[in-house]
Parts: structure tokens; C-alpha cells; sequence
């Protein structure tokens, strides 16, 4: 099988890890459907590598099996699953392997040489899927082997963590929050997108939120209450450029404006509704 670029980061730099949504839930998916008995499990991540930044983009389950003193991965699963991955998508490489757990274990060693064979400084991710702090922390790690000086010979492996973030696009933003919604309601696994109408209520919400804790952290530093953060000030200062400096009348009706066409669209969505569903009542009398 052949593989793309395998020099995940440039040598002597950090990497940073980006995980997209997706991922968080084919791990959880593969968690819940494990066998009974088995205590976590694990599969091959897949993404894409630009400088010292590696973005994972998808993933894979991998069947294995483990107890205290042994390990067993079926290779040729996680071979086949590549080489069908790379017919889909020949921009993503293997970049590392995920676990559920909070933690690096003894046998992640073992599995982390195993696929030190497919790509060069693979990354490691444990997401305890437990929530064991209250929450699905993630840790990312990558290896370095430990020798003894002059010999040049490893005696072992060391575990680094590195830095993790979630990257969030708009489209998975919208449905993390229609799940998020759907979360403690009487009838489980079902919600529904909100209106338009409710949409624009919410943002503005939001919005005067958000305008609430700046007014509030720029009224501290001018007090002098508190000290101001430079990088703070030069978003801020971004954020201002960036809007348009508009007559607030002009705001205004610029408002009432796409709120009479969006109550036009709304309008016209329940007349057209209401006309299919006569024209199938006296499709069904007919």
C-alpha cells in the first residue's frame, strides 16, 4: 500500500493536533457498540498534515483484543480499511490511532511501534469516553524513544502531550447545537430545526451576550481593575475595523427591512402547505 507524505511535522517543532467534530463521534459510536467485557478500544485516524499542524478528519475502527499481558491488533483490517480510504480519499493519511481512556497505557506502546510502520511520528489521542472529570476531556500525545547517552540504542518510549483543539465549521456547529437541544427531552433521540423567526432571536441573543462581557472587560481594564491583555485589545480592535460604520437608521431599516422579506418567505412557506395538504385530502375523497 502506498501512502502520501509520511513527515507528519517538521523536526525539532511541536505539532499542534485539530480534531473535527466527526471524529468525537465515530469514536463514541465505535465505544458503544464494543463487545461486552472489552474495557476500551481503538482505531486508526486519518487527516491531512501542513507544517507543524495536523488536522485528523476522519477515523476507523480497529478490532484488538487485550489482556493484562497481551495484545493482538488485526492488521490486515486496518490494511484493507487504508487502502479503501485512499480510493475515497487519497488527500488523507494515516496520522495516528485513537483510544477511549484518560490515559496512556503499557500496551499503547506496542500499538503505537505498529503503526510507527505506516507513518513517521504518529499521533496518539486518548478520549475518555467515561467522562471520568465530568467531562470528554481528550489528550494527544506523540512519542520519542529514550536511550542511553553515546549508546545510541532506545530502551524506551516517552509519551509527550501536545496541544488539542477542536475545529468547528459552521454546518457542525448547527447540528452540535440541534443536539445539544435535543438533550434531556421526554421523547430521546428526536429534535427538530428551529424557525427562521427563532433563529434570529437566538443570534440576537447571542450576540447581546457577547456585547454584554466585552462592554463589561473594557469598563474593568479602563478602571483599572483589572490588566488588560494586549491580544484581547488587538481583536477587539479587528472586530471594529471589520464592522461597517453604517447611520443606525440606516441599521434600522436595513433590519425591518430583511425581517419583512423573511415574514414574506415564512408566509408564503404555510400557504404553500396548507395548499398540498387540501390538494391531498381531496386526493384521498376523489
Amino acid at each position: 500500500m502506498t501512502h502520501a507524505s509520511t513527515d507528519l511535522f517538521l523536526e525539532g517543532f511541536t505539532p499542534t493536533v485539530k480534531l473535527l467534530p466527526v471524529v468525537y463521534l465515530s469514536v463514541l459510536d465505535h465505544y458503544q457498540r464494543r463487545s461486552e467485557g472489552q474495557p476500551r478500544v481503538i482505531g486508526t485516524l486519518l487527516g491531512t498534515v501542513v507544517g507543524t499542524q495536523v488536522q485528523v478528519t476522519s477515523c476507523f475502527p480497529v478490532p484488538h483484543s487485550e489482556t493484562d499481558e497481551t495484545v493482538a491488533v488485526d492488521m490486515d483490517y486496518h490494511r484493507t480499511m487504508s487502502e479503501l480510504h485512499q480510493r475515497v480519499n487519497p488527500k488523507e493519511v494515516i496520522v495516528g490511532w485513537y483510544a477511549t481512556g484518560n490515559e496512556v497505557t503499557e500496551h499503547s506502546t506496542l500499538i503505537h511501534e505498529f503503526y510507527s510502520r505506516d507513518t513517521k511520528n504518529p499521533v496518539h489521542i486518548c478520549i475518555d469516553t467515561k467522562l471520568s472529570g465530568g467531562r470528554m476531556s481528550v489528550l494527544a500525545v506523540v512519542s520519542a524513544p529514550m536511550g542511553v547517552p553515546k549508546t545510541g540504542e532506545a530502551v524506551g518510549t516517552l509519551f509527550t502531550p501536545v496541544k488539542c483543539e477542536v475545529e468547528l465549521h459552521e454546518p457542525e456547529r448547527i447540528a452540535l447545537d440541534l443536539m445539544q437541544r435535543g438533550l434531556g427531552r421526554e421523547k430521546a433521540g428526536t429534535t427538530s430545526f428551529i424557525t427562521d423567526l427563532e433563529q434570529v432571536f437566538e443570534s440576537t441573543a447571542k450576540l447581546q451576550d457577547m456585547l454584554g462581557m466585552v462592554i463589561e472587560y473594557v469598563n474593568k481594564v479602563v478602571a483599572g481593575e483589572i490588566k488588560g491583555d494586549p491580544q484581547v485589545g488587538k481583536f477587539l480592535l479587528d472586530t471594529l475595523a471589520a464592522v461597517p460604520k453604517l447611520d443606525p437608521a440606516q441599521v434600522e431599516q436595513l433590519f425591518k427591512t430583511t425581517l419583512q422579506d423573511l415574514l414574506l418567505v415564512v408566509y408564503l412557506s404555510n400557504i404553500t402547505r396548507q395548499q398540498v395538504m387540501l390538494q391531498e385530502k381531496l386526493s384521498d375523497v376523489l
